[in-house]
């Protein structure tokens, strides 16, 4: 359309809303007095360019009502002639909008275009819209004119797209998915892409298929064939809730310097030095190591985090044997807590966690008189989430032990600087679960008590 063509619809805008039943423009050409019955032509727009240049061209009926044209006009078209469409929402369309924001896995142009109706329907125009949502002005218009002209459902969705149709039919799909679910063949320890390739090639009569439709259509159905998960599912039984709830009172205790918890474990971790040294960052560049390592043997982690205080303990050992555990249990009670009457410690069912690793590494009256003061409480066995030390565990490894760290010495210097600054800057783990908790959450897995009958007492 030239320009000189377009320039009179330019300066005025065309409202359209969702009560029409059509996808027409109205447009109003001429003036007169306001008609009773309004005549209506539906002409192309190259004819009502036409009409509007020929001499002589009627602005009213005979009766002198005022003719009113319907244009069918492309997106493009309707930009150039400023169309707008309002968008009113419903009660019900604003609501299904609101709960699609608010959770849920959903695509995000399904969430970018819910956000514009919303903004459309609380008047907010087409500029602020694509500024806020961080879309383009076509993508907010298109929006509007899917809404207006269709439905919500219209709106949020794809369009149909141009291209070939899919190679898989319904069928050939469904054993695809139950290929990928069974087992490999022989010699394979997972199905991958290629195989699954071939082998719908094999029994099918497609030529070939090629490796990105069996990744699409493994999508949709959300399989990772190549992928495995491992579970561990404790028994809980009434040996398993005794010990939880044992732990998790000891949790809930106040303070209590006399009677301290503290939480024991260990983790082990690998001495490894480079071979070339790394290439410092700098501006524009990453800093950069050799993916080649020298493996300088390992060493285990004793850690031990104060339930109720900002106080945690790290000692680096060559060994994690009974000997081991056993001066850990002793340093703790003679130096970290010389003055505490009864040191509860909270670990999980390693085999050298016990009592006797002690009367192993000392003589029975030295043994005896440690173990005096301490008190094992065991978390379930497969519930070491309970002991609250794996999270300080978790937290050294990320903020201190992430990288390559070659010798023993190097090790013991960098977790004990980690140590004085997260012990003075007052850190501590903070612990939700309680009891009352795990009666609510985990109640119909307690076991069912045995009915028992009331005691009776014996006349003499």
């Amino acid at each position: 359309m030239p320009s000189d063509e377009a320039r009179p619809f330019e300066r005025q805008d065309h409202l359209v809303n969702r009560g029409w039943a059509d996808a027409e423009v109205l447009l109003h050409v001429g003036l007169g007095r306001r008609p009773a019955v309004q005549a209506r032509v539906q002409v192309d727009i190259r004819q009502i360019l036409a009409l509007l240049r020929r001499e002589g061209f009627p602005r009213a009926t005979h009766a002198g009502h005022p003719i009113q044209l319907f244009v069918r006009a492309s997106i493009d078209e309707e930009v150039r002639m400023n169309v707008r469409y309002r968008v009113e929402l419903s009660q019900t369309e604003r609501a299904v909008l609101t709960a699609l924001l608010s959770g849920g896995k959903h695509a995000a142009r399904k969430l970018k275009r819910a956000q514009i109706l919303l903004a459309a329907d609380a008047g907010a125009s087409d500029e602020e819209i694509a500024r806020s949502v961080g879309a383009g002005g076509s993508t907010v218009y298109r929006t509007k004119r899917r809404f207006v002209l269709g439905n919500l459902e219209a709106a949020l969705s794809e369009e149909p797209r141009p291209g070939t149709s899919r190679k898989l039919s319904g069928k050939e799909e469904a054993l695809l998915v139950a290929t990928a679910c069974s087992s490999p063949p022989t010699g394979r320890a997972r199905w991958t892409l290629e195989l699954l390739a071939g082998e719908l090639v094999r029994l099918t009569e497609h030529a070939s298929v090629s490796r990105e439709t069996v990744r699409r259509r493994l999508a949709e159905n959300d399989l990772k064939p190549w992928r495995k998960d491992m579970w561990c599912i404790p028994r809980v039984d009434a040996e398993y809730v005794a010990r939880m709830e044992d732990v998790l009172d000891l949790y809930s205790e106040l303070l209590d310097s006399k009677r301290p918890v503290v939480c024991f474990d260990e983790s082990p971790i690998q001495l490894i030095g480079e071979v070339r040294k790394p290439i410092p960052a700098k501006p524009g560049q990453l800093e950069r190591y050799d993916c080649e390592y020298k493996r300088n043997g390992t060493a285990n982690l004793f850690v031990f985090l104060d339930v109720h205080r900002s106080w945690r303990k790290v000692k680096v050992t060559e060994s994690r044997a009974a000997v081991d555990f056993a001066a850990c249990m002793r340093e703790l009670a003679d130096v970290h807590f010389p003055k505490a009457e009864r040191i509860r410690v909270v670990l999980d069912n390693l085999s050298t966690h016990s009592a006797g690793a002690l009367y192993q590494a000392f003589p029975a009256p030295e043994a005896r008189r440690v173990l005096r003061r301490l008190e094992f409480h065991y978390v379930p066995k497969h519930a070491s989430w309970l002991n609250m030390v794996e999270i300080e565990i978790g937290v050294l490894k990320s903020q201190c032990l992430d990288r390559r760290i070659a010798t023993h010495e190097h090790l013991e210097s960098e977790i004990a600087a980690w140590e004085r600054q997260r012990n003075a800057s007052r850190a501590r783990v903070k612990w939700m679960f309680t009891t009352a908790k795990a009666r609510a959450k985990m109640g119909r897995a307690y076991p069912e008590p045995a009915s028992v009958g009331e005691p009776q007492t014996k006349e003499s």
